[in-house]
């Protein structure tokens, strides 16, 4: 396994079920970050294929021209998927505590997790799964800033800078045989980080890191 136990913690252990609950109907990047990640949805992705938006909410960023065959949704809180209207179909499960998909190998063209790969406990399980549901040369798209619920994120994940978070979930991809080399795109904030972690001023910081299957 890549992480070791005392890595995988959370500061608060309690039912994650609990706490996603209650919807949150608000975006938690800005807009400078949800420009980044539709931009390179549209570079990656292609019109008519299916995809699977993993840790999904109410919105999904994609690009608003393109039109896909179905997207399936994954996530937490069903009142926030229900309000999604890019979603075809919709799942709530607990990836930390049921670590298989309930769906078919090789059926999706592309899997998306944005702003929320910091909470996934077993992460290495995870990208194994989500390899085994892609079709070859499907593409896994991975998108994080420096904002999260930080009671909620992993202690590996809360510990480390955004560089070291980088190569974090590079470690992810590199972990599974089956994708090719991973890309990354970093787009750094104006500000210092710590006046980005608390809102003052600036643009949030994106990064984007993503794979293809073999």
């Amino acid at each position: 396994m890549l992480l070791q136990p005392h890595q995988r913690t959370k500061l608060d252990d309690s039912e994650d079920t609990l706490f996603y609950s209650y919807p949150r109907l608000v975006n938690h990047v800005d807009d400078h970050f949800i420009n980044q990640l539709t931009q390179l949805y549209r570079r990656e992705l292609r019109e008519g294929t299916k995809i699977l938006d993993l840790m999904s909410s109410w919105v999904s960023h994609l690009p608003p021209e393109m039109k896909f065959s179905h997207i399936e949704g994954h996530g937490m809180n069903e009142e926030e998927l229900k309000n999604n209207p890019r979603l075809d179909h919709y799942f709530t499960q607990n990836l930390n505590k049921n670590l298989q998909l309930p769906l078919e190998d090789q059926d999706f063209d592309a899997v998306l997790c944005a702003v929320s790969v910091q909470y996934l406990q077993y992460p290495e399980a995870i990208f194994s799964e989500i390899a085994r549901i892609l079709k070859p040369n499907g593409v896994a798209i991975f998108s994080f800033s420096n904002r999260m619920f930080y009671q909620k994120a992993i202690s590996v994940w809360r510990d480390a800078t955004d560089r070291q978070r980088l190569h974090l979930v590079r470690s992810y991809f590199k972990s599974i045989p089956d994708f090719q080399e991973t890309q990354i795109v970093a787009t750094q904030p104006e500000l210092p980080a710590i006046l980005q972690m608390f809102g003052i001023g600036g643009k949030d910081p994106f990064y984007g890191v993503f794979a293809r299957k073999k």
